[in-house]
């Protein structure tokens, strides 16, 4: 019990921000991996028409948002970067897609959205590669 105290009274955010990196983006990858499968099964593509794109290049444009960013936020490499498409693909799956579907319908998307805001605030933490690389960089300027 006094080793949950301890852990709890220390300042866990970039333990925090791991977490919140690793099961936003494998949630959301259960999300993009099965569009990924559409996109190569050489059947016709069935998906939404956003703004005037087509079918292909919107769900395009969410594979490269649910799967290659995800992958980034993962690893924590241009975690803040990442983050835009992912915000922007949410807000449009919110306003745009389930623009008028119930509460309950867009609740999914505006949950990913507000975690994708708060990497985009916060960045990976101190356990990603965006911190390496900082750090490395900061090593390198400071022995010049």
């Amino acid at each position: 019990m006094k080793l949950i105290i301890k852990l709890l009274e220390k300042s866990n955010t970039d333990t925090a921000l791991l977490l919140l990196r690793i099961g936003a983006t494998l949630m959301m990858l259960t999300h993009g991996i099965p569009k990924l499968m559409q996109f190569f099964s050489g059947e016709p593509i069935a998906f939404a028409s956003v703004m005037g794109m087509s079918m292909g290049m919107s769900l395009a444009l969410a594979i490269f948002a649910e799967v290659i960013c995800s992958v980034f936020i993962f690893l924590g490499l241009g975690t803040r970067l990442a983050t835009i498409p992912l915000i922007i693909t949410m807000l449009t799956a919110t306003l745009y897609i389930h623009a008028n579907d119930p509460f309950s319908s867009k609740e999914l998307s505006l949950l990913y959205a507000l975690i994708f805001i708060t990497l985009l605030l916060t960045g990976g933490g101190k356990y990603s590669i965006d911190y390496m690389i900082s750090n490395s960089f900061k090593r390198k300027t400071k022995a010049a």
